[in-house]
């Protein structure tokens, strides 16, 4: 998909340490920030739960996960993985991933530009909502795009156990 593009946009120290973890905290304690839940994906090498803030794009029926600082690490470990889970407060949804291929995401991308320009917009290089499909897809090989499906156990509570099992 965007494997050849290793755009990476690393967050600065205020956003590490101020804005991902009050974002983080506000989501684990179940208040979604614009939308957000903590991701949780198995690290690639070590299979640790690895976790960050992220916000879900549902568009027309689908539910997408976009990287908008690019090629970072939550999107390799997402590619190994296939999966992960998404947090709010004690609701646990496990889901599957699939990456979506650069040429199917311009709508996806315009969606969430449209919900998000505001917090994420900077992340794009002048590129937003209203920008044309072909400058959207001049940016779609920079921002990977995971279509997210709930799994069979989605939405157990935060002690393991399905409901209903």
């Amino acid at each position: 998909m965007s494997e050849q593009v290793q755009h990476v946009q690393k967050p600065g120290w205020f956003t590490v340490n101020v804005l991902n973890r009050t974002v983080a905290f506000l989501t684990r304690r179940g208040f979604s920030v614009w939308g957000s839940r903590v991701l949780a994906v198995r690290g690639r090498k070590s299979g640790e739960w690895r976790t960050t803030p992220v916000n879900v794009l549902t568009l027309d029926g689908e539910r997408y996960l976009v990287a908008p600082r690019g090629h970072v690490q939550w999107t390799h470990n997402m590619r190994a993985a296939g999966g992960g889970r998404l947090h709010l407060g004690k609701r646990v949804e496990e889901f599957t991933a699939v990456e979506v291929a650069d040429d199917d995401k311009t709508p996806i991308l315009r969606g969430y530009l449209k919900r998000w320009k505001a917090e994420v917009g900077v992340f794009f290089g002048g590129v937003g909502p209203d920008s044309t499909a072909e400058e959207l897809r001049a940016i779609a090989p920079k921002h990977p795009v995971f279509r997210i499906s709930p799994t069979a156990e989605a939405g157990r509570g935060a002690g393991g156990a399905g409901r209903g099992e």
